[in-house]
């Protein structure tokens, strides 16, 4: 049985989602199980147990019989490859899939780099960075937020909120992969910088996903999703 090892407040949340999408359209011909990590409560990372399934230690991972995978991407490319119905990705050589394409990657590749760098740079104005130095460190974060993260995540949330109107998903009227995977950076930027009057359709989207019972049974199954983004 596919096995997902799942971390808390991580990325590998929207991976137990598509697998309860999976696993709801299957007719009960899909199952998967979980086995949980909980973060360091001091240092927020994840338990040395995971580097027994992956050396580099992260979540999520899926074992599935004598394969083991990493990294969110080739998960969602696994699953959709393995287990999923066909309009999880539009077919080869459409605009439809090249859009997809785009929207799988640019969840880790466009948006997630800079609300990453957006955060490191907010730690670097806590304790325990000293408080003498901290003057210097709050201004470095301000500068670096404006001239280069503040810029590049709202023209990334612009595009996004283009993209999103008039329609429900981000190829259209129907959910797909690319759709799982952006879940993440979505629910990251809204609890960084809101959503609702800036950007209401991206707020209206995220709320789509997260009002799915699929969504709602994947949050009850994975434990405490607290995004610190």
């Amino acid at each position: 049985m596919l096995t997902i090892h799942h971390l808390n407040n991580s990325r590998s949340q929207r991976i137990l989602w598509f697998l309860e999408e999976l696993k709801a359209e299957s007719n009960g011909t899909f199952d998967y199980q979980i086995k949980h990590y909980q973060r360091d409560a001091k240092t927020m990372l994840a338990p040395d147990s995971l580097k027994q399934i992956h050396p580099l230690g992260k979540s999520p991972v899926i074992t599935d019989g004598d394969l083991t995978i990493a990294e969110t991407g080739a998960i969602v490319e696994y699953l959709v490859d393995t287990y999923a119905d066909k309009h999880w990705r539009p077919q080869r050589g459409t605009q439809a899939r090249n859009d997809y394409n785009y929207w799988l990657h640019a969840s880790e590749g466009t948006y997630m780099p800079y609300m990453v760098m957006k955060l490191v740079f907010s730690k670097i104005t806590q304790p325990p960075v000293p408080f003498i130095v901290r003057p210097v460190t709050k201004a470095v974060n301000a500068q670096v937020s404006k001239e280069f993260l503040d810029p590049n995540i709202e023209r990334g949330l612009q595009h996004l909120e283009q993209t999103l109107d008039g329609q429900d998903w981000l190829l259209g009227n129907e959910l797909t992969a690319a759709d799982i995977m952006m879940s993440f950076p979505v629910e990251g930027a809204a609890v960084r910088f809101g959503l609702e009057k800036s950007y209401p359709n991206i707020h209206a989207y995220m709320q789509r996903f997260q009002n799915r019972e699929t969504y709602k049974t994947a949050l009850e199954k994975g434990g405490p999703y607290q995004l610190g983004l």
